[in-house]
């Protein structure tokens, strides 16, 4: 088992949710990297204005994706995942 550091974290952790942004722009939502380090994605429904949290950490061997309203899914889904935000936020 490999020790990562934070650094590293915060990288991966910023990678994964720039995907998941370019994905979710493309589906006609906006969205914006927030917090501390760029750890939190918020994205916004454009006509509803209705907005989701969306972090991703580390779980078991991988990474995931969680959101609010209890939205967990494998980084490897990121299209996926920006379908599902898309339907919740318009």
């Amino acid at each position: 088992m490999s020790v990562v550091g934070e650094r590293e974290i915060a990288e991966v952790r910023r990678h994964h949710l720039a995907a998941l942004a370019y994905e979710v722009e493309a589906r006609g939502l906006r969205c914006r990297l927030a917090g501390p380090d760029e750890t939190v994605l918020g994205v916004v429904g454009p006509v509803t204005r209705r907005q989701i949290m969306v972090v991703a950490t580390p779980v078991g061997s991988g990474w995931s994706y969680l959101w609010s309203g209890g939205g967990m899914a494998d980084v490897a889904r990121v299209s996926g995942v920006a379908d599902q935000l898309a339907r919740l936020l318009t």
